[in-house]
């Protein structure tokens, strides 16, 4: 691995205007810009479209993102040595303490956590946690770096959406789409998760409002998010249909799978796989080579490696039913697969359907910060202060109790302390408490002096790491980065940053 030396700081610059809406509360001394890299996300243009991606049922069948660090390792004596760089300093968080995101144990949830969604490098809608974070104007969220960038690919995931106050499936306050993400160079480039953080900026938050049934002209016409719904109907529907609507409508061959082989008076038949008991009862019709009652059987070898039958012949009979064996005379392995034909004859058996065209309509939630506040922002704290960190743990613990679901949100509370070194992840600053989270949490927030009724504290670091600690098969502590002048500088640099407004 391509290691780099950890940065020698210069102390922080002086103290920032009070009046500043993001201002340090406590004075630092002068440094060097942080090496950081701002990477845009999506177009303003893109935003409704991505935010309609997002369906409710997506939502809830979107997969935990298992990132490498999820760490089963006994601890260390060489623990971790996070240290400040320069004075401690504090940004004030915005509350929205009005507004409810429920209790858990007789404490108040923050309303600014919650879900962000992205789709990873091969399309699989995936989930971390979040938090709405204090910036100028009102549109920052903290998560972790490696639920927003893939480090393999060195791009930025896709689609990606903070949903605040997320709760099985809902998103109450609105879904707001990434505009540009700011991370540390180190983590890009060197893949250290010493500064496993990341600041978005997002756009407007966007509220799904329903669907609107149009004609077909206007359908054709609009350039936002739209989609079709084809019913089954019987044919003197559809001819009717079709008389009153001029063609908004169609019918199709009742085998829907993609045909192949020769077409004839009799129509055209398309191979299905099928086991070999069905096989022998098709084979009774009249043979491999005889076409009767709109069935044919025949079957097929194919030569695979050893490796390839013996996965084949683990796979479920629903979607591997050919049956493996070993030629006895070559010695090589082999799949038998077994086909039926069945035939349709066009136009007789065919199936109708009717078209109705839809467009999604959607209305301006306004400003993330505005809707549900922002937390604090503090950094070069002390180790061994106490702190709540939030999330939506969601995976199994290593020996397989799954205690939490993903759908609501959950909390930890301890003290900071160093974190066990993980070499593997260049993981030598970071801080630890002890919280029994599983993957999921990833990118939920760690909060100093978070007060119950205002829902508000001051973000001091974001979840890493995922450990057992101990090697019993649970997972124990959660990690975070240490917090320190350079995190602060690209957060201000993020916290002062406008993604424009969303189209109309």
């Amino acid at each position: 691995m391509n290691f780099r030396a950890k940065h020698l700081i210069l102390p922080l610059g002086g103290a920032v205007a009070a009046t500043s809406l993001v201002s340090a509360t406590l004075a630092t001394s002068a440094q060097a810009a942080p090496d950081r890299k701002t990477i845009t996300l999506a177009a303003s243009g893109n935003a409704k479209a991505i935010a309609g991606y997002w369906t409710p049922s997506k939502l809830k069948s979107a997969k935990t993102y298992v990132s490498e660090g999820t760490v089963s390792a006994k601890l260390r004596t060489g623990a971790s040595r996070a240290s400040a760089d320069g004075k401690s300093g504090t940004v004030a968080p915005t509350g929205e303490s009005g507004k409810s995101a429920g209790r858990s144990k007789n404490l108040n949830l923050p309303i600014t956590v919650g879900k962000v969604f992205f789709l990873d490098d091969k399309g699989q809608e995936r989930w971390c946690s979040g938090t709405s974070v204090q910036s100028k104007y009102r549109n920052l969220v903290a998560t972790a770096g490696h639920c927003v960038y893939d480090t393999d690919t060195n791009k930025p995931y896709s689609n990606f959406v903070f949903i605040p106050g997320y709760y099985q499936g809902k998103a109450p306050w609105g879904i707001y789409v990434g505009a540009k993400v700011n991370v540390h160079y180190d983590f890009d480039v060197y893949e250290d998760y010493d500064y496993d953080y990341a600041f978005v900026n997002v756009y407007n938050g966007i509220k799904q409002t329903g669907a609107k049934e149009v004609k077909k002209a206007e359908f054709d016409k609009y350039t936002g998010l739209k989609y079709t719904e084809d019913t089954k109907v019987s044919k003197e529907t559809y001819e009717e249909w079709i008389g009153r609507y001029g063609g908004v409508g169609f019918a199709k061959d009742a085998v829907a799978a993609q045909t192949t082989g020769p077409e004839d008076k009799r129509g055209v038949y398309a191979p299905e796989e099928i086991s070999s008991e069905e096989w022998k009862k098709a084979a009774k019709i009249g043979g491999p080579s005889v076409v009767k009652v709109g069935a044919q059987a025949y079957q097929a070898v194919e030569v695979v490696s050893e490796a390839e039958a013996k996965e084949y012949e683990a796979a479920p009979n629903s979607t591997h039913p050919g049956r493996v064996f070993r030629d006895e005379k070559t010695g090589q392995w082999k799949i038998e697969h077994s086909y039926a034909k069945r035939w349709v004859i066009p136009g007789k058996d065919a199936e109708f359907y009717i078209t109705k065209f839809y467009i999604k309509t959607f209305a301006d939630a306004g400003r993330l910060g505005d809707n549900v506040g922002g937390q604090g922002f503090s950094w070069n704290q002390k180790t061994g202060k106490k702190i709540f960190t939030f999330g939506y743990p969601a995976s199994a613990h290593l020996d397989g109790d799954k205690p939490y679901s993903g759908h609501t949100m959950k909390w930890c509370y301890g003290a900071t302390s160093a974190a066990p070194v993980v070499a593997q992840f260049k993981a030598e600053e970071q801080q630890a408490i002890k919280c029994a989270f599983t993957p999921g949490a990833s990118g939920g927030p760690f909060l100093l002096q978070y007060k119950s009724s205002k829902r508000t504290g001051y973000l001091n670091g974001v979840v890493s790491l995922t450990l057992d600690s101990d090697k019993n098969g649970r997972y124990d502590r959660v990690t975070t980065p240490y917090f320190n002048g350079e995190t602060y500088g690209i957060y201000k640099y993020a916290a002062n940053l406008w993604t424009g407004k969303l189209p109309t």
